[in-house]
């Protein structure tokens, strides 16, 4: 029987986001659902996305110094949850996004900025210059030039809207892959202990190679890493993940994290957490929503929190 149910599914591929999206519902074979799930992901990119010059979020960002902007619930909500969060400073901060734009790795013109640059748009990128007002759900960035970006959270927020759709659909098991972005619904149909499989990418390899593999239930995995867009300047690497308390690149032993929780938005959050603290931290998955965390080191050795290994 589990089999059968494992076997009689949809799958659907969509590009959103920046990146290749597959959803996957199991026990059925409706694909209405598929589309409405994309349609759904799609209006939340329009709404979102800092990669094209209309958006709301794109409004907060032309009236900054300016204005406040009222903006939707949705983006209200993930905007409020992204400045808090930025304010925590573990490495986190939706106001990074001028001094990213200098480095530009993994991009043309990547380079290594002059320091003086670097601490000029450093200016720009403090969380406690974002007035947020709740009883209009308007957003003011007190500074020209200072800039939201929800693209580290966003995708986890999106994979746990796409869920409550499915939820409401009746949808008993599934899995959300935004991008390498999972999001596992319901229990595995594949296993009578309704674990899942999931891969953590083996940092020198090509995607999909795994390093290593756990056990897990219905949950969410997110992993950060400088092993995809890195720079190479007279020999020395300087990878994508900028630290927002010093505008280089993180120093970090760690090619990658991979966190698992029970919802994506908190995996996406936690992710960086740890991958900037760059070791698991004491007491982390007290947390019940907190299931675990894998980390792979430069060297490739890994260390399991709270696996068990």
């Amino acid at each position: 029987m589990i089999k059968d149910l494992a076997l009689e599914q949809v799958v659907g591929d969509h590009h959103a986001l920046g990146t290749s999206i597959t959803l996957q519902i199991f026990c059925t074979q409706n694909r209405d659902l598929l589309q409405k799930s994309f349609d759904l992901i799609d209006h939340y990119e329009d709404i979102f996305t800092v990669n094209r010059d209309e958006s709301e979020v794109m409004d907060i960002n032309h009236a900054a110094g300016e204005h406040p902007v009222q903006v939707s619930s949705a983006v209200y909500g993930l905007v409020k949850l992204a400045v808090e969060k930025s304010r925590e400073n573990f490495g986190f901060n939706a106001l990074i996004g001028p001094v990213v734009k200098l480095w530009h790795i993994g991009f043309k013109g990547a380079h290594v900025p002059k320091d003086e640059e670097i601490k000029d748009r450093m200016l720009l990128t403090d969380p406690f210059k974002v007035v947020l007002n709740d009883s209009d759900q308007s957003v003011f960035l007190k500074m020209k030039g200072m800039e939201l970006d929800l693209g580290g959270i966003a995708k986890g927020w999106i994979a746990d809207r796409i869920r409550d759709l499915w939820r409401a659909y009746g949808v008993e098991a599934g899995i959300i892959n935004l991008g390498g972005n999972i999001l596992l619904v319901g229990d595995s149909p594949k296993r009578i202990s309704g674990q899942w499989s999931i891969g953590v990418q083996d940092p020198k390899q090509p995607r999909g190679d795994n390093i290593t593999s756990v056990m897990v239930p219905e949950c969410s995995a997110v992993t950060s890493g400088t092993y995809e867009r890195y720079l190479v300047v007279n020999g020395k690497k300087y990878h994508h993940l900028i630290d927002p308390r010093t505008g280089y690149p993180v120093k970090t032993d760690l090619a990658g994290v991979t966190t698992f929780t029970k919802t994506s938005v908190e995996a996406e959050i936690e992710c960086k957490r740890l991958f900037f603290a760059g070791k698991p931290l004491k007491g982390w998955h007290d947390n019940p929503d907190r299931i675990g965390a894998i980390f792979v080191y430069n060297d490739e050795h890994i260390e399991y929190d709270n696996f068990g290994d």
